[in-house]
C-alpha cells in the first residue's frame, strides 16, 4: 500500500512537471492555484475610476481564458473586483466605511472582465462577477504601492463539476455584479 502511495505521488509530481514544461514550451505561464484562486501573470488594469479595461490587460486575461478552456471541470469561476479605499470616506460612506460608489465600481469592473472573457469564447454560465469594494484589503491603504495592491481582480474557483467548493456560496460573500450572459 505504501509503495502505491509513493508511486502515485511520483506520478503526480511527474505530471505536474510535464504540465509546467508544456506551458513553458508554449511560452505561457503555468496555471498555479493559491487559496483556490488562479495566480495571474500580472495585474488586470483599468482606466482610472472606470471599468474600461486597458489594452495591457488582454495578455493577463488570456491566462484566465486559457485556464477555463483547459479546466472544463471548473464549472463556475468567481471574478472578484476589489478596490482601494481612496475616496471611501468622502462620499457615500456607510457605517462600515465602505463607499457605495467604490462598491459599484468594483462590481462594474468584475462584470467588464466577465464580459471580456465571454467575448473570447468562455461560456457566460461559468462566470460569476462579484464586487467587494474596499472591504477586503490585502495591504494597508497607506501608500501608493499598497493601494495598488488592493486594486485587484481575483479569479477564484467557485464550483467544480457543478458543486460549490467547500460548501461556500458562489458569490464568496460579495455582491453579484450582474448576469454576464445579458
Amino acid at each position: 500500500m505504501r509503495s502505491r502511495t509513493i508511486m502515485s505521488a511520483c506520478a503526480l509530481a511527474l505530471g505536474s512537471a510535464a504540465v509546467l514544461a508544456t506551458a513553458a514550451a508554449q511560452g505561457k505561464p503555468p496555471f498555479v492555484i493559491e487559496d483556490n484562486a488562479l495566480k495571474m501573470p500580472g495585474p488586470v488594469v483599468f482606466e482610472t475610476g472606470s471599468e474600461v479595461l486597458k489594452p495591457e490587460s488582454d495578455e493577463v486575461l488570456i491566462h484566465a481564458k486559457d485556464y477555463l478552456d483547459d479546466k472544463s471541470y471548473v464549472s463556475l469561476m468567481r471574478i472578484e473586483g476589489h478596490i482601494d479605499s481612496t475616496g471611501a470616506d468622502s462620499t457615500g460612506a456607510d457605517s462600515t466605511g465602505a463607499s457605495e460608489e467604490g462598491q459599484a465600481l468594483s462590481e462594474r469592473r468584475a462584470l467588464a472582465v466577465a464580459r471580456w472573457l465571454m467575448k473570447k469564447g468562455v461560456d457566460c454560465k461559468r462566470l460569476i462577477p462579484v464586487g467587494f469594494g474596499d472591504t477586503k484589503p490585502i495591504a494597508p491603504n497607506d501608500t501608493t504601492e499598497n493601494r495598488a495592491l488592493n486594486r485587484r481582480m481575483v479569479f477564484a474557483n467557485a464550483a467544480l463539476r457543478g458543486r460549490a467548493i467547500g460548501g461556500m456560496p458562489a458569490d464568496g460573500g460579495g455582491r453579484v455584479a450582474g448576469d454576464p450572459c445579458k
